[in-house]
């Protein structure tokens, strides 16, 4: 019996590339202003980050709802195949409990898994989820497989900024001034789902000896596993900084390190200037 993936935008996994993958992506969309986006269709990282920069207001995104996933679902078992759809974390988005509510239209046919992650995060665990799909696994050993493996990852940020952290209310405006004059660069990470903030640093090179050692402490990279890097803005250059201070995480055991834009999802609260780090933990 075939197995269908489905996932969301917020993986940062675009159209082109879940179609490369085999895989089916339905998109969240994004208001700035008066004009709605289709994330990772019609809106790629770095034009989200251009029109973000230039804006006022923070952007707002909408959830994927249970009736658009009815609507995949039904597609996609229509010729047999069983579906397993994996969803942004449930404690950050009501995506998971829309996609949940739809599958109980399709039982035993149907499965929904919680990343417990996002953006980074969510992307390694489907990019394990689409290695298993082509071992053979069956609809069953996929969640069972994904359910155990997403407690082993870590997703990491240093940010550029907390301007952005201070408009979407999640800190005042007097600790976003405080930070910018003290140019301190916090370290968040997700954990049990959530959006944590684990460390603060003075200065990008503080920032950055403060992630590599954050990342020491974790337990080790599986380089068995999916893992990947990212960034924030209009380019990569700070990204590209950080993995030469970090050569020796990573030297002895990989030819390439993959790196992607960070979307829409996570961007909208950290803004531009931040790099990122997902890996599963041995």
């Amino acid at each position: 019996m075939a197995v269908k993936l489905v996932i969301d935008s917020s993986s940062d996994i675009g159209k082109k590339e879940a179609e490369k993958l085999g895989i089916h992506m339905i998109s969240m969309s994004i208001l700035f202003g008066d004009k709605t986006y289709m994330d990772g269709v019609d809106l790629s990282g770095r034009d989200f980050f251009e029109k973000l920069i230039e804006s006022d207001e923070l952007p707002t995104t909408s959830q994927i709802n249970m009736f658009q996933f009815e609507e995949c679902f039904s597609e996609l078992t229509a010729d047999g195949s069983d579906v397993v759809a994996v969803t942004l974390s449930s404690k950050l988005s009501g995506t998971y409990a829309g996609a949940a509510a739809a599958a109980g239209s399709f039982p035993g046919k149907v499965f929904v898994v919680d990343s417990l992650n996002a953006s980074l995060g969510e992307r390694i665990l489907i990019q394990y989820a689409v290695r298993l799909l082509k071992d053979g696994a069956s609809a069953k050993e996929l969640v069972e497989k994904l359910e155990d493996a997403r407690h082993r990852i870590k997703l990491m940020a240093l940010l550029g900024t907390l301007e952005y952290l201070q408009k979407g209310g999640r800190i005042s405006a007097v600790t976003a001034m405080s930070g910018a004059i003290l140019q301190i660069k916090p370290v968040i990470a997700i954990m049990d789902g959530e959006v944590k903030m684990i460390g603060k640093a003075m200065g990008s090179k503080k920032g950055n000896n403060l992630l590599i050692q954050l990342i020491e402490k974790s337990g080790g990279i599986d380089f068995q596993m999916p893992y990947a890097t990212a960034y924030s803005g209009m380019d990569d250059s700070l990204l590209q900084k950080y993995l030469k201070d970090s050569a020796s995480l990573w030297e002895d055991e990989l030819d390439h390190i993959p790196s992607y834009c960070i979307g829409s999802t996570i961007g909208t609260h950290i803004g531009p200037g931040a790099i990122a780090v997902a890996f599963f933990a041995k």
